[in-house]
């Protein structure tokens, strides 16, 4: 790495840091109903969606009509965009005449972008009309994004109310979270975008001679408005095929270093979301920092492997399948951010990447995509660690286990061990199925550990709802449609159930006064056992597949 390269990572590092308290302030000041510099120009907007909508916006909620109501939505929501898909040929906004997808392609592709995974088995620009990018997939990148919001908030009120069962009002906070946060956000970065280069047109692709005297289809279409919310939103559904490595869904280094720096800006922003409503601001200062310190350890790791790996090369630096306008530092810390958010978003070939960075990038999503994780999702993701910390702890010293004074109990840890355990269930059983099949085997591109990498981070993309793809696998058949799409349905609402029981049980209970016996969580030591929870459970579940993988392949190099 040049001074330069040293520089963007440094840079974009500390406009992190810089920036996501006030996000994070922000988000705050929306969900607790105050004042902000949008409320007058959204708040008779927001009113009137109420009035229309018929939602009593002040009416509360326990965790289970909460939660039936947020299934409910997210069900009908997969219904329209599967039926949109399958008659995509019939419906308006298809200048290039594409036909409706198959059904197994059609229920992946709804069942990835509601639940925020943005999987995609297809290109983009070959295979959906305008009408499906923009209504279908575009609206459930806000809607998927709102929902983890939604229940973060939730879970938040759990945890600072007592002796109640009510969590607030699900149609609410989804508005606020969409009207509030992503909307305004995704209109910014969509316009900065189009005067990057990126297409904003309804019109048809354009066929162009090029310098050969060949003829080349260039794809068109309403992209700057979809790629802003998916970077924003943790979708990372790519509106071309190739996603983020395309020229004109990512065409000048701006765009590229705003692309990559909206990865991490709400998901980081929803720490401190969470330190102000819960006034532990201390507490999420910490909670920052050891994600901050998971990501940039990934990041060294991953940067080392490559120059390692160009050196076995006798090479400076590997630049087959990176972003070679950008350079190799700007693939890596974008693989690396966008493995730790549940994005997906790629500006490069993860499977060209080093065994030892395709393996951090593979390992950040096994650890539930908590490092800074989804918008909402990487947060109440990091509480279910949390509880399960705070349990061990007690047993440590034998006190009954308290968190934010309340206590943690059977209930708590055994939703906490249902939304650790399905996910990797999910991810493992799936990656064995995908060997041992031989109509599964004959999608895999590279023997070996490469193909087991491939398998395996095909099902952990899904069941962590990241959505990237590491390459060289052939998923559009049945069995990876349907596989993946199943994985994913249970690594999103498998965890989101469970936060939800936990939120409810919370907030029924009494808050316990702080005593000189009470854990406190704000400091060094919490944060030790933390990251050792996080790293040992990670490690435990998911070694022996990375060890026939990743590390064996690494170790081939010499």
């Amino acid at each position: 790495m040049d001074t330069n390269q040293w520089v963007q990572v440094l840079f974009y590092t500390l406009l992190l840091i810089a920036l996501s308290p006030f996000i994070g302030k922000y988000m705050a000041r929306v969900f607790r109903g105050e004042e902000t510099l949008l409320s007058p120009i959204l708040g008779p907007l927001e009113r009137l969606i109420y009035r229309i909508a018929g939602i009593a916006p002040q009416k509360e909620m326990g965790w289970k009509e909460y939660t039936l109501c947020l299934l409910a939505f997210n069900g009908l929501g997969l219904l329209v965009l599967f039926l949109m898909l399958i008659c995509q040929g019939f419906l308006p906004l298809n200048p290039n005449h594409l036909p409706g997808l198959k059904w197994d392609l059609a229920f992946n592709t709804a069942v990835s972008f509601v639940t925020n995974t943005n999987w995609q088995a297809y290109s983009g620009e070959s295979t959906l009309s305008y009408f499906s990018q923009m209504l279908g997939l575009g609206v459930q990148n806000f809607l998927s994004a709102a929902t983890g919001l939604t229940v973060l908030v939730a879970f938040i009120r759990g945890l600072i109310r007592k002796k109640t069962n009510m969590l607030g009002n699900f149609w609410s906070d989804l508005v606020k979270s969409t009207l509030y946060i992503l909307l305004p956000l995704s209109m910014v970065l969509a316009f900065w975008l189009t005067t990057e280069g990126v297409p904003q047109t309804f019109k048809k692709n354009i066929v162009v001679q090029t310098l050969e005297g060949q003829e080349q289809t260039i794809p068109l279409g309403p992209a700057a408005s979809q790629i802003a919310i998916k970077q924003l939103g943790s979708n990372g559904g790519g509106f071309y095929g190739t996603n983020s490595s395309h020229p004109l869904e990512n065409p000048t280094p701006t765009s590229n270093f705003l692309e990559m720096f909206a990865l991490l800006m709400l998901p980081a922003g929803c720490v401190f979301l969470f330190g102000f409503m819960t006034g532990e601001k201390k507490h999420a200062v910490l909670l920052f920092t050891i994600m901050l310190l998971i990501w940039v350890g990934g990041l060294a790791i991953s940067i080392w492997s490559e120059n390692y790996n160009a050196t076995q090369l006798g090479v400076e630096s590997v630049m087959e399948g990176k972003e070679t306008r950008f350079g190799m530092i700007n693939s890596v810390l974008w693989s690396t951010a966008t493995t730790s958010a549940s994005n997906g978003a790629v500006n490069s070939m993860h499977s060209s990447l080093s065994p030892m960075a395709g393996g951090i990038a593979l390992f950040n999503m096994m650890l539930g995509e908590i490092v800074f994780g989804g918008v909402g999702a990487g947060m109440y993701g990091m509480l279910v660690f949390i509880l399960l910390t705070v349990f061990l702890s007690g047993l440590m010293v034998g006190r009954t286990p308290e968190y934010l004074g309340k206590k943690i109990e059977q209930k708590e840890v055994k939703m906490c061990v249902i939304a650790i355990l399905a996910p990797a269930f999910c991810i493992l059983f799936g990656s064995a199925l995908g060997v041992f099949l031989e109509s599964a085997r004959n999608s895999i591109l590279n023997p070996g550990p490469h193909g087991l990498t491939e398998v395996l981070y095909a099902f952990t993309s899904g069941a962590g709802n990241n959505g990237s793809a590491f390459a060289g696998l052939n998923v559009n058949t049945v069995f990876y449609n349907l596989g993946i799409g199943i994985s994913m349905l249970i690594g999103r609402f498998a965890i989101i159930v469970p936060c939800l029981v936990m939120a409810g049980s919370l907030a029924s209970k009494k808050t316990m006064a702080t005593s000189q016996g009470t854990f406190p969580t704000d400091g060094l030591l919490f944060g030790g056992l933390l990251l050792g929870v996080i790293l040992v459970v990670g490690v435990l579940t998911y070694f022996p597949a990375l060890a026939l993988g990743p590390v064996l392949e690494m170790l081939m190099l010499g």
